[in-house]
């Protein structure tokens, strides 16, 4: 332990209690709770219309590569994940949380706003999906700042007894938003024409990003700073090139959040968002019984959340992580197995009701690693260096396994059927994530933030 990490710890700020009485940490758990909820709202609407979206831009294609080139704009977006996490880490740990978050949040607002007037292939060609192209990654580089800073500024604020419940809120409110996202998209379907759908509808929810992200500004910017960062200003000792300092002395915590993340990357973007296409294109059930089926299955993930995050302040991050990993590994295939022996003859069919109680729970298995691993990820780190380490780490994980996981289990289903593509990517990725977690010494009961 250095000296200054010492003199910094003889005088800590603000106790936890006196946050929680003045309200502070409410105020704090509502705005890290909205304001994910607009980011990834704006995120999800592109997943959830990636079929329309595909038709509108890659036009001149047989449906597969079109559905392909849709989702290849999606992972292509996440190259800049990685150097946004840079570069929004340095903000956060250099300048503080609060006005890192309020402006990632109009970033994403206003690329997510642009999308709506976008002209398609048949207007402009080419040029179409090079500009949604570029409007993604504009959106990509806004992402990798939030949830890695929202994390951050929600456990700084927490009590040690209840970081793990209070912070889950941030990936409920990145959950909330993909419901809201699925919802709005299943009632598109179920309203407009697919003429109406291709020509003006599926720009609708793009539309609703600007109003969104002026609220989600407002209350962000009325907070107060993090206690924790509130010290290290007070005590300067703010540190100068924070992601230099993560490299020198971090570099084992970096593997590990890394790693760590894998089956939550994939995961999520192959249950929360990739399921809906999979079941339409894979089992054929109709666009508005397959995304009511993500509405049921984020249904059970918020349900389960909660759970999970106070059930991490009693155990342990790590053991439920590990837990997690492990089921993953032994019952995705079986339960894709299942999806795909379903006879699906419409929505008041028995297959049906059992695609709904497999996703579901799909839902609660993947809420075990939602609801924890934020937390887990922001005790591996100091303050000095949190918010660098979290977004790097996070942010490349997602962008070398979580973006790409539609266009992989796209691409392998040519080869090796697509009902059970999905299945071996989310295997391999838990493997990957219960040998990181079981070398951490990370996330053990009752652990404190690291100052």
């Amino acid at each position: 332990m250095t000296a200054e990490t010492t003199e910094f710890r003889a005088n800590p700020g603000p106790s936890r209690a006196e946050v929680a009485e003045s309200g502070l940490l409410r105020r704090a758990a509502f705005a890290s709770f909205i304001g994910t909820f607009v980011e990834w709202f704006d995120y999800a609407v592109y997943g959830f219309l990636a079929a329309v979206i595909a038709k509108v831009f890659f036009p001149a294609t047989d449906a597969r590569s079109a559905l392909m080139a849709t989702y290849a704009v999606f992972a292509l977006s996440f190259i800049v994940r990685p150097i946004g996490g840079v570069i929004w880490g340095h903000f956060g740990d250099k300048f503080g949380r609060k006005a890192t978050l309020s402006l990632s949040i109009f970033i994403m607002s206003g690329a997510t706003f642009v999308i709506a007037f976008l002209p398609g292939y048949q207007s402009v060609g080419m040029l179409a999906p090079v500009l949604l192209l570029l409007t993604r990654m504009v959106q990509g580089f806004a992402a990798s700042g939030e949830f890695a800073g929202a994390a951050s500024f929600l456990a700084e604020y927490a009590p040690d007894n209840r970081r793990g419940f209070f912070t889950c809120l941030v990936p409920a409110g990145e959950a909330t938003g993909l419901l809201a996202a699925s919802l709005f998209v299943a009632v598109l379907y179920g309203v407009l024409t697919e003429e109406q759908l291709l020509s003006w509808g599926w720009r609708l929810p793009f539309l609703m990003a600007l109003p969104l992200g002026f609220v989600g500004v407002y209350i962000r910017r009325r907070l107060e700073e993090s206690p924790h960062f509130q010290s290290l200003e007070e005590e300067r000792h703010v540190p100068v090139a924070p992601v230099k300092e993560l490299l020198q002395n971090h570099l084992p915590q970096i593997f590990t959040a890394f790693g760590g993340t894998l089956v939550n990357a994939v995961g999520f973007y192959l249950i929360l968002i990739y399921m809906p296409t999979w079941l339409s294109d894979e089992l054929g059930v109709g666009k508005e019984a397959a995304f009511l089926s993500a509405t049921v299955t984020l249904l059970a993930y918020l349900c389960a959340i909660f759970l999970m995050g106070r059930l991490s302040d009693r155990i342990g991050r790590k053991r439920i992580l590990l837990l997690c990993s492990g089921l993953f590994m032994v019952a995705t295939l079986p339960l894709f197995s299942v999806l795909s022996s379903v006879d699906y003859t419409g929505m008041a069919s028995g297959g049906y009701l059992l695609i709904l109680a497999v996703l579901s729970l799909f839902g609660i298995l993947f809420a075990m690693n939602g609801g924890t691993l934020a937390t887990f990820l922001c005790e591996l780190f100091p303050t000095r260096v949190r918010f660098s380490g979290f977004a790097l780490s996070y942010n490349s994980a997602n962008a070398l396994f979580g973006g790409t996981a539609p266009l992989a289990a796209t691409w392998i289903g040519g080869f090796i059927g697509a009902a059970y593509a999905p299945a071996w990517l989310l295997t391999i990725a838990a493997a990957i994530t219960f040998v990181s977690i079981m070398f951490s010494r990370a996330g053990a009961p009752g652990a404190k933030l690291e100052d």
